[in-house]
């Protein structure tokens, strides 16, 4: 006998809130015609009912008419806005408007937006005893001064700071009990971790940067984009099979989101030095029957839309549902932007504003209730903008390195042509194509020998080297 079950309600309860300073602080700005001291006011009861991007038109137009002059309850609210809706809301402020805040983190948004024009030492400034321990800030603060200093030569100060900031940013992972920051804090870490590495990189101490890389746990998220990184250091300590071990990673099915043309230069390069001339040319022909007329498509794609941000959130939006194009190289294209750190960073912010959609709706003054909702469709739509600009940057971004890749390869096409002529003019003995034996492998007393089967493991990703005997005479 079947038993029948009574149906499941599931009932949607909304907090409940009394709106009692919101309203008050509402009245005050109506009295005074919407004058902007009332505004901090106004933030602050936003806040109290978990309503920041509501909040954040207020604040950008206290900042624009000139408040915030030494004011430490807005600096605050700023840092307490920021933190939550994320930094891209206010870089889009000019710079001078930005500087009529100290808050923390508005020095942070002021150093990230001169790193990019390239004044340093500007940056620098900005950052410089100006946001102190433990602020939520300071973490990705130490990540762009290690970058900095590396970027001017400063190995030890570059290596010093990201030190600092595995330290700093550990501390603050240990107290954090939100999942977004928690993850915002762990790839933060990560790539203070790696800028280490990157630094002595830098510095071309290779066996240093080495040891550094493997610092960096495989399941972290960045992990696979260093392969590449640890890839160019053995190129560069002429350990070409290991480089080769490198690269091969990325064709594991595990890693087929992963977009970077220039690890096929590199394997082809690799193969260049090796005197293996087929084998470069190979991957050179395959490169370029992959990419060329896809490339072309995807050119024609970003002309046709523009700066249209809308279309380009859009995208990526149905990438994220499973939804594909009928270009290969775009459907890759948009695979890897998804899965970037930055991209999900403002998709979350852009939900969390969505979430403050029903709370607006459940105020009681009219008037109000449609200057909040006004405010947040505002914040909402530059959110949406910021995310679209992002994808088409992104996107513009790979093709300019699939351009710089195809001048690699054709540089590298002439250059096997050119030393295969060499060769078969002044090679005296035939050539051996044995393609390896593990008396070809370069290991340390730490590194043991495994058999590769063909098959790609989850805990040795990363690991295999090559075996390939140099031809060069």
């Amino acid at each position: 006998m079947r038993l029948k079950l009574a149906p499941m309600i599931m009932l949607l309860i909304l907090p409940s809130f009394c709106w009692a300073g919101v309203n008050e602080a509402w009245t005050n700005l109506v009295r005074t015609k919407g004058s902007p001291k009332y505004y901090p006011n106004v933030v602050s009861e936003l806040l109290e009912d978990g309503l920041y991007f509501t909040s954040i038109p207020y604040l950008k137009e206290y900042l624009t008419r000139g408040g915030s002059q030494n004011n430490q309850k807005v600096d605050l609210l700023i840092d307490k806005v920021v933190t939550k809706v994320g930094v891209r809301q206010f870089e889009v402020l000019p710079t001078n408007v930005l500087e009529r805040t100290k808050a923390p983190i508005m020095r942070y948004i002021l150093a990230k937006k001169s790193f990019r024009v390239g004044n340093y030492e500007r940056a620098l400034n900005y950052l410089n005893g100006t946001i102190p321990r433990n602020h939520p800030a300071k973490p990705f603060a130490l990540l762009l001064e290690g970058s900095i200093f590396s970027i001017l030569g400063k190995t030890k100060s570059s290596v010093a700071a990201f030190k600092n900031c595995v330290s700093e940013t550990k501390d603050q992972m240990n107290r954090a009990d939100d999942e977004n920051r928690l993850r915002q804090l762990a790839i933060n870490r990560d790539y203070c971790i790696v800028g280490i590495a990157r630094a002595k990189f830098a510095g071309k101490d290779f066996d240093e940067a080495n040891l550094s890389y493997l610092d960096l746990p495989k399941d972290s998220y960045v992990w696979p984009e260093i392969l590449f990184e640890e890839a160019w250091n053995s190129f560069y300590q002429r350990d070409y099979n290991r480089t080769l071990g490198k690269l091969v990673t990325y064709k594991a099915p595990i890693m087929n989101f992963v977009f970077n043309p220039e690890v096929e230069v590199l394997r082809s390069l690799t193969y260049m030095e090796l005197c293996l001339f087929e084998d470069a040319k190979k991957v050179v022909d395959e490169f370029y029957r992959t990419y060329q007329e896809d490339t072309l498509a995807v050119k024609s794609f970003l002309n046709k839309y523009g700066k249209d941000y809308k279309y380009f959130y859009l995208l990526a939006k149905s990438t994220l549902n499973g939804k594909r194009s009928g270009n290969r190289l775009l459907n890759k294209l948009m695979q890897n932007v998804v899965k970037d750190a930055a991209y999900t960073e403002l998709l979350q912010s852009f939900n969390l504003g969505r979430d403050e959609i029903q709370l607006v709706k459940s105020l009681g003054n009219g008037k109000m209730r449609k200057v909040f909702a006004s405010n947040l469709r505002e914040a909402l739509l530059l959110q949406r903008d910021l995310i679209g600009a992002y994808v088409r940057k992104t996107l513009h971004l790979n093709m300019d390195l699939l351009d710089k890749s195809f001048e690699g390869m054709t540089y590298i096409k002439l250059e096997v042509l050119g030393r295969r002529k060499k060769q078969l003019y002044y090679s005296e003995e035939p050539f051996n194509r044995n393609r390896g034996d593990i008396k070809y492998l370069k290991r340390s007393e730490k590194q043991y020998f495994w058999t590769f089967n063909g098959e790609f493991w989850a805990d040795e990703l990363g690991d295999y080297v090559f075996s390939l005997k140099s031809e060069c005479d």
